[in-house]
């Protein structure tokens, strides 16, 4: 099962490529935090310095990604033909990159100031997005699960931006709100409902059509999103009835649904058609495995309470679903996705004659030695859960030296593109 594609309504590269070169920053300002003040990342989940860090993955690394990401997917994958994209790319990427940068920074040294802008920028970006893209999206009938699970990921998004900006008032400015319950609320909906979904909806069809893998089948691939959005929702309305145990149910379900998807996309990879192991498929079973983990730990506190108060349990979580799961997922995507738009965008550009082939943007060697480092990172990190005060320090160092490889990547990528344009049409 896969979407139709229609590699002719793709927008500028710009448009895309913005969003993609920024991302690898945040991830060095994590790296830079965690040489500076890692210890208090992993002492509590409520530190300034861990909520800074968390966002700094969340918001500056996979939220970037996705939204430029899907500026450029919309038209290919959904027919949902978005308006100016240039104009879209550059107001939401400006937003986001301020915003995060503002919200980081906020939680670091607690300015009230600096919360409203972070909610001003992060909120008007997404409702900006959403007002442009969405409204485009929910046009085009629902004909296949990815377009399915693309509408509930931008419902998905707009809940979380919503809570966001609420934690942000009670933070900045004092409201009376029940945050440690909205903060589990938006953590669910955003790694769980938004990131997860979206994720699900475009491996539909990137993993068959760059892994080689069997198709996902047509009726669980609709099932999924669906479970999760209803487990959201009853997850929601259990913190506003004060209902705890309904709410432990209800994540437990969001958090089996995910461990579903992830040993069912594992099951296809090992049935895919390519022998050789590239980065893509490191970094993807690494993701997955790193997720399955990360949501039978999930599970078992849903079940279990007191274990998230246990040493070490609540950071090894956050490292295992941010960085072990979703940013290796994103990051082997990256490295299917950026040559293959580059190749692209060129033959669009040229029509007439041949691009390079796509191994020519980006050898294999220098994205295997990335995930390498992204690996180690991992490792590093899951460490540093437990031994904040040895482990934080080397963690950081190899955060940063992966992000910094990954930018290089990219820029290597757009590097070739350019000279490869040049010789193509001369411009």
């Amino acid at each position: 099962m896969q979407a139709l594609l229609s590699f002719d309504q793709a927008p500028p590269i710009a448009a895309p490529v913005r969003f993609l070169v920024t991302a690898p920053l945040f991830l060095a300002g994590l790296g830079v935090l965690l040489v500076l003040r890692g210890p208090e990342v992993f002492v509590s989940r409520w530190t300034g310095a861990a909520l800074a860090a968390t966002h700094l993955v969340t918001v500056g690394f996979l939220l970037q990604v996705m939204l430029g990401a899907l500026i450029q997917i919309l038209p290919v994958v959904a027919g949902a033909h978005v308006a100016r994209p240039l104009a879209l790319a550059a107001v939401v990427h400006g937003g986001l990159s301020l915003g995060g940068v503002a919200l980081a920074t906020a939680f670091l040294i607690g300015e009230p100031l600096l919360y409203g802008l972070a909610a001003v920028l992060l909120g008007g970006s997404v409702a900006v997005f959403l007002g442009v893209a969405g409204r485009t999206l929910y046009a085009v009938p629902t004909t296949s699960p990815t377009i399915g699970g693309l509408k509930l990921a931008f419902f998905a998004l707009a809940v979380v931006a919503g809570l966001g900006v609420m934690l942000a008032g009670g933070l900045g400015f004092g409201w009376a709100l029940p945050l440690a319950d909205l903060a589990d609320l938006h953590g669910g909906w955003g790694l769980g409902a938004w990131a997860g979904i979206l994720l699900a909806a475009l491996a539909y069809v990137v993993v068959p059509m760059f892994q080689l893998t069997p198709g996902y089948p047509l009726q669980p691939s609709k099932l999924f999103p669906r479970v999760l959005v209803a487990a959201m929702l009853s997850w929601t309305v259990a913190v506003a009835g004060a209902m705890p145990v309904v709410s432990r149910l209800a994540e437990g379900v969001a958090a089996a649904t995910g461990i579903a998807f992830a040993v069912y996309t594992l099951n296809l990879q090992r049935k895919r058609r390519r022998a050789r192991s590239d980065a893509t498929f490191r970094l993807w079973q690494l993701g997955l495995v790193s997720m399955v983990v990360a949501l039978a730990m999930a599970v078992a506190t849903a079940l279990f309470p007191n274990l998230s108060d246990r040493p070490g349990w609540t950071p090894l979580f956050a490292v295992l679903v941010g960085v072990g799961g979703y940013m290796s997922l994103v990051v082997g995507m990256m490295y299917k996705i950026v040559p293959f738009l580059a190749w692209l965008h060129l033959q669009n550009l040229a029509p007439g004659k041949s691009a390079p082939p796509i191994n020519r943007f980006l050898p294999e060697h220098q994205a295997q030695r990335q995930a390498a480092v992204h690996g180690l990172a991992v490792l590093l990190l899951a460490v540093a859960a437990f031994f904040p005060e040895a482990g934080a320090l080397p963690a950081g160092l190899a955060v940063l030296a992966a992000a910094s490889w990954l930018e290089l990547n990219l820029l290597t990528v757009l590097a070739r593109y350019r000279q490869y344009r040049k010789d193509l049409v001369g411009q």
